[in-house]
């Protein structure tokens, strides 16, 4: 350990980083030498070799160890609201506020005009309750989070009505029946998995009934011998008993949309215009915005869940506050379709796709790999109008020097990942989810390919 420790290259990491640190990074790696050493898998010869490259290693071994595991990666999927990399992308807009406040003070909850203590919900509340014509809405870190904050503030020990076709898994095996028992209230399944009818409602209905909670599929769809009460029945039957309706939206879908894609999406306007009493919704998927639960409905109801102990557990930081608040302001600008990353995905035309695809095409090795631009589908993603498709045009591509597996892989392990897809046996770029600044990271990648064959 001495010996290493007066290397002069060894000095250089201490100055760089830390004794500390470095005295950890040598341990490990004799440590790591001996065990190798002990199982006998090492000659005399690998023992000298890998002595001898302790400097080097031990430089790459802190490089890797400091380096965040987190960073940006390349969409190329075709899965607008890809969940394991992150859902929806902010707008710049957005971007930059959560840079601006995160990097200082703000007044989340400081009332600048009357010098007291504010509330973090007076950043957004005006604004999307002025888009919804809502009368109070509120923020948590996820929808999962809004879900259970309305049941344990509303339906406490008591039943809550869900069609039993509404039980969902929501990902990460994270299920409907486990968050209302977490919740701490009771759950009454009503109807069948294939049909509920209004009058199942009405006849699970009893005095220790609290809540008709309504249940977004998410990521599937019943199909064939199927019933679902209309909305309207399960308002007026909320309105008739006083038993209030709840709607979990999931998706986020502010407004009805012209897209055939998003036609049968419900949306937090519709809903709240029939009747529902409260709504809550993600902030990272149709939206566009942060990560976060969004609760907005009546009055009385919202001022209860901020009232609520686990509100404070549950609630939205400083940084999804602003990125929020941005993401709400494109859209009271009527900007969203353009700003929004997300909206604009969702309503490219196949043929910009296209244009794009063949120009990119065009900046391949074309002699190593083979090139074609066919039509496809893009996908929602995120649980949101599931089994919709978006016409689009793809880049596939083959190689005879490489399985489609090795490229898949080695885009995965390039500097800057791309994440792609494989069909039909050939790798697959979808090029609706990748930003136009992006597609340099693309023609780089298989430049160097072609280069280090």
């Amino acid at each position: 350990m001495t010996q290493i420790l007066e290397k002069e290259s060894i000095q250089q990491l201490i100055t760089l980083h830390s004794r500390q640190l470095v005295l950890l990074a040598i341990q490990e790696y004799l440590d790591g030498l001996r065990v190798d050493i002990r199982q006998g898998t090492l000659s005399e010869e690998d023992v000298i070799q890998r002595l001898c490259r302790i400097e080097s290693d031990l430089g790459s071994n802190l490089r890797k160890r400091l380096s965040p595991s987190l960073y940006k990666v390349v969409n190329a999927s075709g899965v607008i609201v890809h969940t394991n990399i992150g859902r929806a992308p902010l707008a710049e807009s957005a971007a930059r506020a959560v840079q601006e406040i995160a990097t200082g003070y703000s007044n989340l909850e400081y009332d600048l005009g009357t010098g007291k203590r504010g509330h973090r919900d007076l950043h957004f509340e005006k604004r999307i309750t002025r888009l919804l014509q809502a009368e109070a809405a509120t923020v948590c870190n996820n929808n999962a989070a809004a879900v259970l904050l309305i049941l344990n503030t509303l339906a406490l020990g008591k039943k809550v009505l869900v069609s039993r076709g509404e039980l969902v898994e929501i990902g990460g095996s994270f299920r409907i029946p486990a968050i209302m028992e977490r919740s701490g209230v009771i759950l009454h399944e009503v109807g069948t998995t294939n049909k509920t009818k209004i009058s199942d409602f009405r006849e699970a209905i009893h005095e220790d009934t609290a809540l008709i909670l309504r249940v977004h599929p998410s990521n599937y769809r019943i199909l064939g011998f199927t019933h679902r009460p209309p909305l309207q029945e399960l308002v007026d039957l909320s309105r008739e008993t006083g038993i209030p309706l709840v709607e979990d939206l999931g998706s986020g879908l502010l407004f009805s949309s012209a897209l055939p894609w998003l036609e049968r999406e419900p949306t937090a306007e519709s809903s709240l215009a029939e009747g529902v009493d409260l709504i809550c919704f993600s902030g990272d998927k149709l939206l566009g915005g942060p990560q976060a639960g969004i609760i907005v409905g009546r009055k009385q109801w919202v001022d209860l869940i901020r009232l609520n102990p686990l509100m404070r557990a549950c609630r939205a930081d400083k940084m999804t506050c602003s990125a929020l608040e941005w993401t709400l302001v494109e859209y009271e600008k009527g900007s969203q379709q353009s700003a929004i990353p997300v909206q604009r995905m969702l309503s490219a035309e196949a043929q910009e796709i296209r244009q794009r695809a063949e120009k990119l095409g065009g900046l391949l090795d074309r002699d190593l790999f083979h090139i074609e631009i066919k039509e496809g589908y893009s996908l929602i993603g995120g649980g949101s109008a599931p089994e919709e498709q978006i016409p689009t045009y793809l880049v596939a591509i083959t190689s005879e020097r490489y399985s489609v597996n090795e490229l898949e892989q080695h885009l995965r392990n390039f500097s800057v990942p791309i994440i792609a897809r494989i069909e039909d046996n050939q790798l697959i770029l979808d090029l609706r989810t990748v930003f136009p600044e992006q597609e340099s990271i693309i023609v780089s990648f298989f430049a160097e390919m072609a280069s280090s064959q």
